[in-house]
This record gives C-alpha cells, structure tokens and sequence, in this order.
C-alpha cells in the first residue's frame, strides 16, 4: 500500500501554476489567493487573518505553514501555545447596526492529525487566548490591514477556565471586566506576561 502518512505542506510563492495534460496554464496560485481570499472582512478570511497577526507579533516563524488542524492555533518559540480568537464591528454584507461583540471560548475536542485520533474529553489546550477585535466602526475607511483599527484581549488559559458566567463565550464587556487591550506592538510582550500567570508556567 501507498505510504499514507501526513503530508507536510511546503511554503509556496504564489508564482505555481496550474497544469493540464502537461500544459502550464495562465492562472497561478497567486490568482487563486486573490479569488478566494481578498474580502478581508470574511469572517473566515479574518480569524486566519488575526492568526497571521498575533503570529508576527509573537515573532513566530512565518515559514513553518498553520496548522488548520491544531488543538491549538500557534505556538511561540518561546513553546507558548496560543489560541486566537476575532470578532468586528464591521461586515462586509449589508447591516443594519454594528455588529455585536462576543467571542467563543467553548472547550473543544483534541484531534491529532499525526495520528488522526481524537480525545474523549474536551478542553482548551492552548496556554494563552489572544481576543483580536477589529474596532473600527466605518464601514468607509475600515481596513484590516491597517493595524491601528485593531485591539487584542490576552487571557491566561486558566483566567478563562476560572471565568463563572460562562465557559462557552465571552461578551467584549465581560472581556474588559478581566483584562486590558494592547496594541499590536505590545502584543508580544503581553502574550509572554499572560502565559506566566498559568500555575504550571
């Protein structure tokens, strides 16, 4: 039989092309990034997005590829497991009022993609949650990419395990009631502040 173990992904350019029966065609991977993923207020596009974020700002290393199937989103070289989490104000659809801010924290079940099993029992096995909200409120000038609209929540694993009102999601106020938002460039550094206060840090 096929050896059928994980495939480990390779970085690529954006400059692979497709082939048919041997024949390069015109379209490239980078036209396909372009297709698939240029509205940026997607939610799905914008919680990799946030991934993308936190992961520069932890200096994590940009050529090992996410992990879609992690039980955790990203880990620092520092060994710090972090899950990500996003939210905005601001849709790309039609709305009638800003959108209200909560987040999900709901225990998950682990699957290990190595060895395609799953655990029995639910829970959160990243050591820091990063809540990254997308503050700004003008469907006319938002832009992701632009930094300064966003605003990152760190909680020590163990802060939201010991959170009573609910362990399925968080409000923005109840997020506010626990801890103060950084700016990108203090990120890092509140990432690392965080993960010490886990009692097995």
């Amino acid at each position: 039989m096929a050896d059928l173990d994980r495939i480990q992904a390779a970085v690529k350019t954006g400059q692979e092309k497709l082939v048919y029966r041997g024949t390069t065609l015109e379209y490239s991977l980078l036209d396909f990034w372009r297709w698939s993923v240029s509205d940026m207020l997607s939610n799905a596009t914008r919680g990799r997005f946030a991934e993308f974020i936190v992961a520069a700002a932890a200096d994590i290393d940009m050529g090992r590829i996410r992990d879609e199937w992690s039980a955790f989103d990203l880990e620092t070289p520092d060994g710090i497991k972090v899950e990500v989490k996003s939210a905005a104000y601001i849709q790309s659809w039609f709305q009638r009022a800003l959108s209200k801010i909560s987040f999900s924290t709901k225990a998950a079940l682990y699957w290990d993609s190595a060895t395609n099993i799953q655990s029995k029992t639910a829970g959160r096995s990243a050591d820091v949650y990063v809540f990254c909200l997308l503050h700004h409120e003008n469907k006319q000038t938002c832009d992701p990419l632009n930094l300064d609209q966003w605003e990152f929540y760190v909680l020590a694993t163990h802060e939201l395990n010991n959170y009573t009102r609910s362990q399925h999601s968080i409000t923005l106020k109840s997020l506010q009631g626990l801890t103060k938002a950084v700016g990108y460039d203090k990120l890092g550094q509140e990432i690392i502040a965080k993960n010490a206060l886990n009692p097995n840090a």
